[in-house]
């Protein structure tokens, strides 16, 4: 296991903080089944994401983090753009029809800009976003893939006075630990002191013949439950 910073990796003038992990599911439904399942609560409606096409659900797992549970919203429009998430990568909607997937994780940062400079990985082009009072900014990638398949966060700028989780309902669930299993652990722990994130996560080494996922531990009124985005549902 690996974490805490690295010898020998560049330092940026920003502090990154975990903000949110991300369970991509076919239908909105089929997460909130999911989350009840796993959890044994209803997680609460979120908002639509009409520059995305997606719509969410989400719940604190924290003072400044949260549960996310995405899908495409079949009542909007395409986006002329590739959806954020690989949500139109054939790969992610084909690994979708069997189970939600706990997909990436998200961090935000209180300058975007130097943190998109400093990226060993490049995040995509800043973009504005707002929903309500609710505004932010984002690196988006053109093409809508996710850094490092999922294993390097989706980076983002809040712009109001507020978190976002401070205005969710509780869930009676707190995030202990957000694991990374990655063949490359160096690289991967590289990659995230360069945007000052390593300190968020535990990086754990995978042999050649696996593939790289997250574990999300959180713990709760039924004790510790692990939500993975490997081939095992929760």
């Amino acid at each position: 296991m690996m974490s805490g910073r690295m010898p020998g990796s560049r330092t940026v003038s920003m502090t990154s903080r975990l903000d949110h992990i991300v369970i991509a599911a076919k239908t909105l439904e089929e997460g909130s089944l999911y989350i009840r399942n796993a959890l044994g609560v209803d997680i609460p409606p979120g908002g639509r994401h009409l520059f995305m096409g997606t719509h969410n659900l989400v719940m604190a797992i924290g003072e400044a983090v949260y549960l996310e549970v995405i899908a495409i919203d079949p009542t909007l429009d395409a986006p002329r753009h590739p959806r954020w998430f690989g949500l139109d990568d054939p790969y992610v909607r084909n690994w979708l029809q069997t189970s939600p997937r706990l997909l990436t994780w998200a961090i935000n940062t209180p300058d975007l800009e130097a943190l998109v400079v400093n990226s060993v990985v490049p995040p995509g082009e800043i973009v504005e976003a707002a929903r309500d009072d609710l505004r932010w900014k984002v690196a988006f990638r053109e093409d809508g893939s996710m850094p490092a398949g999922g294993l390097l966060p989706l980076c983002i700028e809040w712009q109001t006075d507020f978190h976002p989780a401070s205005r969710m309902t509780g869930s009676g669930w707190r995030l202990e630990s957000l694991r990374l299993f990655h063949n490359r652990p160096q690289w991967l722990g590289e990659a995230l002191e360069a945007i000052e994130a390593i300190d968020e996560v535990e990086i754990h080494e995978l042999d050649d013949r696996q593939a790289p996922y997250l574990e999300a531990i959180l713990d709760g009124p039924q004790g510790p439950v692990a939500i993975t985005g490997n081939d095992l549902s929760y």
